[in-house]
């Protein structure tokens, strides 16, 4: 069993097209290491200065990992990894 990440449309471009791929590893970083192996340049997209982008929300299973270790968060195999830029407007 693997992690399924679900990609928002906006970063579809760095996945083909794909609405969700499919990762491992024990903790964020290394979910978006394994990821951004296959589709270079996401990464990038989701990290700064070591750290999740200010205006990318990053959710394991429906919690936001900024409260459960940010990319140090555990993940486990099934687990479900949602990426959502944040919206602003008026």
């Amino acid at each position: 069993m693997a992690v399924e990440v679900r990609i928002p449309t906006i970063l579809r471009t760095f996945t083909n097209g794909a609405k969700a791929v499919e990762g491992g590893g024990s903790t964020l970083l290394q979910l978006i290491d394994d990821v951004d192996a296959r589709n270079p340049g996401l990464k990038s997209r989701l990290i700064e200065s070591e750290n999740l982008r200010r205006f990318v929300n990053v959710y394991v299973n429906d919690e936001d990992v900024r409260f459960s270790g940010g990319l140090s968060a555990p993940i486990a195999d099934g687990d479900v990894v949602v990426v959502l830029p944040a919206v602003a407007g008026g």
